[in-house]
């Protein structure tokens, strides 16, 4: 959408994700980002930290059942998404405060100092067809072929019903 500023965070996870639903059954996770900048003192010849800075990230529907089977706390994570306009509060001290929130389209852990193995989830049975290749190879029963007056360019992965170019 216009007018939307998307924003790239790297930090850690305070908390493990806090996945909730809402009355309509849809999953919504919320996760807290800190992230502190590191910069190199020239004089004391160290690396200081900065402040850190929280931001509060929510993800929807499969995106929030991902986020919550796979990252917890304390892990190192990339989050892109939409930043939203922060909303003022008072702390338990009367301190008045405002938190940033981001509305999460990507997140991802970060590889710098860990390791991941990826496991592709499945899809829904009333989606497309279902295939675990991410070139959507499916079988060639599945996929229309030049035969049936199908198109034979439409899916180049699929197996036509002839080597030959079907012009």
């Amino acid at each position: 959408m216009a007018g939307e500023l998307n924003v790239t965070i790297v930090g850690n996870l305070a908390d493990d994700p806090e996945l909730r639903y809402t009355q309509g059954g849809v999953a919504v996770v919320s996760v807290r980002v800190g992230s502190t900048p590191r910069t190199f003192n020239r004089q004391t010849n160290a690396w200081e930290d900065g402040e850190t800075v929280w931001v509060r990230c929510t993800g929807w529907r499969e995106l929030a059942e991902n986020i919550s089977q796979s990252l917890t706390k304390g892990a190192r994570v990339i989050v892109t998404g939409r930043l939203k306009a922060p909303s003022a509060y008072q702390a338990a001290n009367g301190e008045a405060r405002a938190s940033l929130e981001l509305e999460i389209d990507e997140i991802g852990a970060s590889l710098r100092y860990a390791t991941a193995a990826i496991t592709r989830r499945a899809r829904e049975a009333g989606d497309r067809a279902v295939s675990d290749s991410p070139w959507n190879d499916a079988p060639a029963s599945a996929a229309p072929s030049a035969a049936k007056g199908g198109d034979a360019w439409a899916n180049p992965g699929s197996a036509a019903a002839s080597d030959d170019t079907p012009f």
